[in-house]
C-alpha cells in the first residue's frame, strides 16, 4: 500500500496565474500550492484526493482592504460585541469569494478605538471565516473640508506625529493600514513613523495638492483611499491626489476604488485603470447594510439611511459606504471597463496583496503561496466555492 502523499489535485480546470488563464491542474499540500514537477519527478507521488472541476475557473481568493461591516454589524460602534460581529462578517464574506479582509473603523471618539482595536485581532481564516489581515483605520486624522460621512467633532490633526496617533488609537498591534490626509500638521512625521513600523499609510479624505501627495509618497505612503471620493476633483493646474496616478514618483502607488455602480462613474473607472492599471485595487467599502434590505443603519457614530441600495447619512445627500460585496464590484468593474477577466480578478486579489506587501504568500496561485482560492463560473464570474489553506470553506 502506498504511503499517503497529503496531496490534493484539482483536475480538469482553468487557473489564473501570472495574468493568464491556463488549462492546468492545481496541486495543494499543507495549505500551500505545490509545484507538480516536484511531485512527478522528485517524489513520484500521486494525489490522495482528486477534485474534478468540470472546466471551471480557479482564481486567487479576493482580498478586501476596506470593509466597515455588513449583515447588521458595524465595526466602529459596538464595543461589547465586536468579536462576534467580526466573526459574523468574516463568515458571510466567504460566499462572496473573499478569503482575506481588513476590518475598517471610521472616525470615532478616542474611547471607541481603545476598546475596539484590541478585540479585532489578526487571525488565520478557515471554515469560521475569512482571514483577518489587520485593521484599516480610516480617520480621525483627515481633512475637515473632505470629511465625507465622518463626524466633524472627532476629526484631529496628528500634530505630534506618532505620539498623536498612539494617543488616539492606543496599541497599533492589530493595525495594517492608516488613512490620513497628508496636508495636516504632523502628517509627514506620522507617515514616516507608521511606515517604519510596517503599517501602510493611505492618503484620503484630503484636500492635498499633488505636491503634498508626492511628498507623502516619498515619506512612505503607498495607497490612496477610495480614489475620486472625499478628495479634490482633478484640476489641470493642480491635479491633487488624483494626479498620483500619473505622477513621476518612482514608487508604485496603489489606489482603492469603489466599483459599486454608485460611487464611481464608469468613465472614471476607465480613466483610472487606463492611466495606472497596476495600481488599481477594488474595495467594497461595504458597511452594516451589506447583504440586507433598505432601512436605517449606522456607520460609526452616524445614522445611515439606505434607499434603493444607496446609503446616505440620515437627513442628507452625503453618500457613505456601500452595500455591495467585492464579487459584485468585480463584475461591475469588468462590465464598465470592458477589461479582461484576468485583469478584473487581479484587481481584487493580486493588486491588494501587492499594496499590502503580502503577494509572496497571498493574491496569486504561484507555487508555495497560500492555497486561498475561489472556483467560479468563467462566463458569469459567479463564486461557486471558496477555499482557504486548501480547505473548502464555502460551497453553493
Amino acid at each position: 500500500m502506498k504511503p499517503k502523499s497529503g496531496l490534493t489535485r484539482f483536475h480538469n480546470c482553468y487557473i489564473l496565474r501570472n495574468g493568464k488563464i491556463i488549462k492546468e491542474d492545481l496541486w495543494i499540500r499543507d495549505g500551500k500550492i505545490v509545484n507538480p514537477e516536484q511531485v512527478f519527478y522528485v517524489e513520484q507521488a500521486e494525489a490522495d484526493v482528486t477534485e474534478n472541476c468540470e472546466n471551471l475557473l480557479i482564481a486567487p481568493g479576493f482580498i478586501d482592504i476596506q470593509v466597515n461591516g455588513g449583515w447588521g454589524v458595524d465595526f466602529s460602534y459596538d464595543c461589547e460585541n465586536v468579536e462576534e460581529g467580526v466573526k459574523k462578517v468574516a463568515k458571510e464574506l466567504l460566499a462572496h469569494g473573499v478569503t482575506s479582509f481588513c476590518p475598517t473603523m471610521v472616525t470615532s471618539e478616542k474611547e471607541k478605538y481603545q476598546k475596539i482595536l484590541p478585540k479585532i485581532q489578526k487571525k488565520q481564516g478557515g471554515k469560521d471565516g475569512a482571514t483577518i489581515l489587520g485593521v484599516h483605520l480610516e480617520g480621525p486624522f483627515i481633512s475637515l473640508v473632505k470629511k465625507g460621512a465622518h463626524k466633524e467633532e472627532y476629526i484631529k490633526n496628528p500634530e505630534k506625529g506618532l505620539e498623536s496617533i498612539r494617543e488616539v488609537y492606543g496599541s497599533l498591534d492589530n493595525v495594517i493600514i492608516v488613512t490620513l490626509a497628508p496636508e495636516l500638521q504632523g502628517a509627514t512625521e506620522a507617515t514616516k513613523s507608521l511606515t517604519k513600523m510596517g503599517i501602510k499609510v493611505a492618503l484620503g479624505h484630503s484636500a492635498a495638492s499633488l505636491a503634498q501627495g508626492e511628498e507623502a509618497v516619498k515619506n512612505g505612503a503607498n495607497l490612496i483611499t477610495h480614489l475620486f471620493n472625499a478628495m479634490l476633483p482633478f484640476h489641470h493646474r493642480d491635479p491633487g491626489l488624483v494626479g498620483l496616478l500619473a505622477s513621476s514618483t518612482e514608487k508604485q502607488v496603489y489606489y482603492g476604488i469603489i466599483s459599486d455602480g454608485i460611487h464611481t462613474h464608469p468613465a472614471a473607472l476607465r480613466i483610472a485603470c487606463r492611466t495606472n492599471p497596476e495600481g488599481l485595487v477594488l474595495v467594497s467599502d461595504a458597511f452594516a447594510a451589506q447583504g440586507l434590505a433598505d432601512g436605517t443603519y449606522r456607520i460609526g457614530p452616524q445614522s445611515v439611511s439606505v434607499e434603493k441600495g444607496r446609503a446616505y447619512i440620515s437627513g442628507t445627500t452625503t453618500l457613505c459606504g456601500s452595500t455591495t460585496a467585492l464579487d459584485e464590484c468585480v463584475s461591475t468593474f469588468k462590465q464598465a471597463t470592458n477589461c479582461s477577466v484576468e485583469y478584473a480578478l487581479e484587481t481584487a486579489s493580486l493588486h491588494p496583496a501587492k499594496a499590502l506587501g503580502i503577494d509572496h504568500i497571498k493574491g496569486n496561485l504561484n507555487f508555495d503561496c497560500d492555497a486561498d482560492f475561489i472556483i467560479m463560473n468563467p462566463d458569469t464570474l459567479k463564486v461557486l466555492s471558496t477555499w482557504i489553506a486548501g480547505e473548502c470553506v464555502y460551497r453553493v
